[in-house]
Formats: structure tokens, C-alpha cells, sequence
């Protein structure tokens, strides 16, 4: 897959020019490396066979807490250890849904992350289809009464992942705004690009001023189903039955360090999230993320001992959304200390740009990290980076740069929060070029004495006087 991505690479590392000094040469040592190195895939084989799913509270993320930790010990990191936190476990019982009018048919769905169950006998209604989310935020408040809310509307497949962001509130607040017209539950098409009849979990966020309903999400297939036959004009009755508990529980950062010769109080941050949801192994979201961090780290780290120390943190619960606030709260002290901060969290392709803080595109540290990712078919965006993950977003909030490799996401969704999110989907080649990306730049970095927080104050638009 993807075999031009690697004649690319070889053919634009072959006809490079002469390094432009010494940290550019360890750039581009690391990432001739990463190109070869079996790390990353190795960490997500093993996780993908040895721990799979692992919902957040669940006893399967308890392993995968030991399994981290037993991981990135022999890797050679040091300071290993475990960051718990409180969380509200949500898991998943039972779940079916058929339509009972005008024609059986049995529904491929799963419960959103969240959800209330339904009454242990399920519910039943008349649908309200929405072939938009824009539609059913129209529809005045009553006019859903005793029905079951369908949003039908199609993502659409880009290389950024854009389409998933567009449609996501028609997951999140959907259930509520469906309920504030009467709604009895409420159904969504998965926010899904492939045709599959696989449906696609992901949270969604009650609103307080709104009654709580059971939310699923319909396969694609069932939901052109739901469409075809209301251009038939006869009305549609669904039964749905959900079934889950919640329960307090803890959840686990896991992070290690390679620790800085010179300046180790400095620290350089990469992540991905450990937890992941239920349906399939978590190969892609995130165990390739998670994957991409430690081998970044590892590779950066050891082409000679780092000036900074680097960190990899393996972040807990970000599915349900508990690990931001819990990783900043135990972080927010030495915030003035991480030099930058990234999260890996879109997949297992291949890289083709990266974001960087501000101000720093023209400093002779970025031009050497823009000449060494230029062979990979990867550019650095003239626009800096405004966030990386979600596991960091409160920390950038709270003034730690940011550095955001973006990934191809073309076909990530297809499998993202469903079933076939599963190891076979990672093609190897892809996943070390996005290592390569990543791993190069922290070595400039950690290698360094780049201050991107001086930067980005500099470039800062002068503040109007009084």
C-alpha cells in the first residue's frame, strides 16, 4: 500500500544535499531510521494481540495500564509511572434495535458513549428523519413528540479529517437538541466514510437544561435503509433497547521519560491515548497513535543523548473526555517548563504536513526540520499550530506550544470507533513515515536551545496604545 510513498522517499533521500549542520545530520540520521525501525508497529502488534479493546474502567484498561508500563520499562525509559485519576466508567451492556413498521428488519447499531439505557423492554416510536443535522436544530421545540429522532446525514471523506469535525455535534449534542423537541431517543448515522454495515460508537454530552434519552448510532447501511424507505412514503416505527451502568472507577496516564543531559527541567512532550472503545482493538485510535509517540521518542532519543529530556505520556480515558482536565491538573505546575507539547491521535498514515508554533517557520532550527521532512512528500504549514489533542488541549489553552503532524485521515474513518478498527488496517510502511515526521522533529528540538514561547512573543501584533 502506498509503494509510492516509499520510492518517493528514497529517491528524495538519495538526492539530498549536503547536511546543513550538525543538527540537521542528526535529523536526518533519526529519520533515515525511522524509516527502517520496526518499533512503532512492533508496540501496536503487541497491544493490538496482547490487551485489544480497552474501555475506560473497564478491567481491560487496568491491563493495559500494566502492559504500558511493562512496555516502556523495556524500551530503556526511565521515571516510569502512573498518573491515576478519578473518572465515571460508562460500559456497554446489551443493545439491539429493528424496525417493527412497515417492514421487520433488524438495525445494526451501538450506543453512544453516555447514554442512558432504555427500560429493560426497550422503546418504541414513530421516526422523525432528518436527512441533515441543520434540519432537526430547525424543527420547533414539540414538534417531536413521542418519536424517535434519525439523523441521516453523510460525512464526507477528506485528507484532513475535516468531516468528521463538522458533523461531530450531530453526535454530541444531538441527543439533547432531539430531546428538547420531545424526542423519545434518538438515532444518528455513524459519523462513519466508509459503506459498511458496521456501525461507529463515539461520546456524546447531555445538555443540563435538557431530558436525558438513549442515544445510538446506525450503521451507514441501515440508515440509507431508513432513507430509502421513507421516500416510500408510509411511516417508519423503530424499536430500540440499550442497555448499560455506570460506575466510579480510576483511570491511568502512563509516562516515561529519557531524561536531558543539559537542561533536563526542559521538557519536550509527545502523546497518544491509551484507553479506547469497545467494538474493535483500538489499533488505529489509538494504539497507532500511542505507537508513533514512543517509537518518536525512542528514536529521538537515542541517536545521541538529548540536551532536553523528552517525554511520552500515554494518556487515560480520552474517549469519554476525563484525561484533559486530569492531565493538566497534574501538569499546570511545570507548564512554564514543556518547551512544546504534542499529541498523536489521527491514525496510522501517512504524514504530509506539519504545524509548528509561532513564529518559528523562519528560525535556522524549523528550516533545518523542514529540509529533513522534504523527502517524506511533507510540507510545514505556514500557519501555526492552535492545538494538537485533546489529551493537551489545556495546556496549549494555558500558553505550552504546540507542534500538530497531520496525517492522512482519507480513510481513517472507516474504521475509527467501530469494530474494524482493528490491526490489519496499519500498513507498516505509512506508519514509520509518520514516525520519521514526528521523530525528527523532536530530536531538533530536544537538541536545541529553541525557545518557541520568545518566538511566538515576538511575532505577536504590537498591542495598540492607550
Amino acid at each position: 500500500m502506498r509503494t509510492w510513498l516509499t520510492a518517493l522517499a528514497i529517491l528524495a533521500v538519495a538526492a539530498a544535499p549536503a547536511f546543513g549542520g550538525p543538527l540537521r545530520a542528526g535529523a536526518e540520521a533519526v529519520r533515515d531510521r525511522a524509516l527502517k525501525d520496526s518499533t512503532a508497529y512492533d508496540y501496536v502488534e503487541s497491544l493490538s494481540v496482547e490487551v485489544g479493546p480497552r474501555l475506560a474502567g473497564s478491567e481491560a484498561a487496568a491491563r493495559a495500564r500494566d502492559w504500558a508500563l511493562a512496555k516502556l520499562t523495556a524500551l530503556g525509559f526511565v521515571n516510569v509511572h502512573v498518573e491515576p485519576f478519578p473518572i465515571t466508567a460508562w460500559l456497554r451492556g446489551p443493545e439491539a434495535a429493528e424496525i417493527v413498521a412497515p417492514h421487520p428488519q433488524k438495525l445494526a447499531i451501538i450506543g453512544l458513549g453516555g447514554s442512558v439505557p432504555t427500560a429493560p423492554e426497550g422503546v418504541e416510536g414513530e421516526i422523525a428523519l432528518f436527512h441533515t443535522y441543520a434540519d432537526l436544530l430547525a424543527a420547533p421545540p414539540g414538534s417531536l413528540t413521542g418519536k424517535i429522532a434519525v439523523v441521516t446525514q453523510p460525512m464526507p471523506r477528506a485528507q484532513d479529517g475535516s468531516g468528521y469535525g463538522a458533523l461531530n455535534p450531530a453526535r454530541r449534542q444531538g441527543p439533547s437538541e432531539a430531546a428538547r423537541r420531545g424526542a423519545v431517543a434518538y438515532l444518528v448515522r455513524s459519523l462513519a466514510t466508509g459503506v459498511s454495515r458496521e456501525p461507529h460508537t463515539g461520546a456524546m454530552n447531555y445538555a443540563a437544561d435538557a431530558p436525558k434519552i438513549p442515544a445510538a448510532a446506525l450503521s451507514v447501511i441501515d440508515a440509507i435503509l431508513i432513507d430509502h424507505l421513507a421516500e416510500r412514503g408510509q411511516p417508519i416505527r423503530i424499536r430500540l433497547k440499550l442497555a448499560s451502568t455506570t460506575e466510579p472507577a480510576s483511570a491511568w496516564t502512563v509516562a516515561g521519560e529519557i531524561r536531558g543531559t543539559e537542561h533536563p527541567e526542559q521538557i519536550v512532550q509527545v502523546g497518544g491515548h491509551l484507553d479506547s472503545w469497545d467494538p474493535g482493538t483500538g489499533s488505529i485510535d489509538d494504539g497507532a497513535g500511542m505507537a508513533i509517540a514512543v517509537a518518536t521518542a525512542k528514536l529521538a532519543g537515542t541517536q545521541n543523548p538529548p540536551k532536553r529530556t523528552i517525554r511520552v505520556a500515554l494518556f487515560g480515558a480520552e474517549e469519554m473526555d476525563f484525561a484533559r482536565e486530569a492531565f493538566a491538573a497534574a501538569h499546570m505546575a511545570e507548564a512554564p517548563r514543556i518547551v512544546v507539547i504534542g499529541e498523536s491521535d489521527i491514525g496510522a498514515d501517512a504524514a504530509w504536513s506539519v504545524q509548528i508554533p509561532a513564529g518559528s517557520l523562519k528560525t535556522p532550527e524549523m528550516q533545518d526540520y523542514a529540509a529533513t521532512v522534504a523527502p517524506l512528500a511533507v510540507y510545514v504549514s505556514p500557519e501555526p499550530a492552535t492545538g494538537s489533542g485533546d489529551d493537551v488541549a489545556n495546556l496549549i489553552k494555558a500558553g505550552v506550544p504546540a507542534v500538530a503532524v497531520r496525517q492522512d485521515a482519507s480513510r481513517y474513518f472507516d474504521w475509527h470507533h467501530s469494530s474494524e478498527d482493528t490491526l490489519d488496517k496499519i500498513d507498516p510502511t505509512q506508519l514509520s513515515q509518520a514516525v520519521a515526521t514526528w521523530a525528527s522533529f523532536v530530536y531538533i528540538v530536544a537538541n536545541s536551545d529553541i525557545d518557541f514561547r520568545a518566538l511566538a512573543a515576538a511575532a505577536a501584533p504590537a498591542k495598540p496604545g492607550p
